[in-house]
């Protein structure tokens, strides 16, 4: 078999097929196992034994793998581009928060992490729900990684866009992330296992929010209200 067959081969449709429904049968074991470790680790909130730290320890890995897996099926299926299902409608931001919070509140108690959340009261803004939780979700187990002890989630209205902030009390962001302005290739680094995935979904996402020629985007600071680093969603 020489080079181009092999070429041809690899990237046939068959196979991304087969990718594709591979990934996603792992996404469902792996949401069946992350569900199971939140029942036990809710079943017993003040536990203090050892099993206990090593089940929070489990939850935190599954979430980061079943966040990795969603975020492959929405890239397979060519988030950004015209045929991807990109929902977008006015929601409620104090709910989006009430959301994302739920989702993050049994790892973060069983890790001794609390959550500060600051948002407009009654404010609406029109977005996809389903793709802007998962980033922030995202970001949030991100930063699980990081704290000390404290994350804070926090939405507001700035002029024309709408800045969603994930940040933590921790020692911030290296500055060769800073530079390289939350590019996802930059942020590839095989000694503390990233891929860069969770920036190129999120600034994926942040880019099909757009609104009368303005575009969404995402970057990464340090300081913020706890200190640490700050993960910087704005929507138009």
């Amino acid at each position: 078999m020489d080079e181009q067959e092999v070429q041809q081969q690899a990237g046939s449709p068959e196979l991304f097929m087969f990718l594709a429904s591979t990934v996603h049968d792992m996404k469902n074991s792996i949401s069946v196992l992350s569900g199971t470790l939140e029942s036990l680790l809710s079943a017993h909130p003040s536990s203090a034994a050892p099993e206990y730290g090593q089940m929070a320890q489990m939850l935190y890995q599954t979430k980061r793998l079943n966040d990795n897996l969603i975020q492959l099926l929405a890239l397979y299926k060519d988030v950004g581009k015209p045929g991807y299902p990109f929902d977008p409608a006015p929601h409620s931001l104090r709910g989006l928060v009430e959301l994302v919070s739920g989702q993050a509140h049994v790892l973060l108690q069983s890790r001794g992490i609390t959550l500060e959340t600051a948002c407009p009261q009654d404010a609406i803004w029109t977005l996809d729900e389903d793709l802007v939780i998962g980033v922030l979700v995202h970001a949030i187990n991100n930063a699980v990684r990081y704290t000390r002890d404290r994350i804070r989630l926090s939405i507001a209205i700035d002029g024309d866009y709408l800045e969603l902030r994930v940040e933590d009390n921790g020692r911030g962001f290296p500055d060769a992330m800073l530079e390289s302005g939350a590019s996802p290739r930059a942020a590839i680094n095989f000694l503390n296992n990233s891929s860069g995935l969770g920036l190129y979904f999120s600034s994926e996402v942040a880019k099909m929010h757009r609104h009368r020629q303005r575009d969404g985007s995402i970057a990464l600071e340090n300081g913020g209200a706890l200190g640490g680093g700050c993960f910087v969603l704005r929507l138009p």
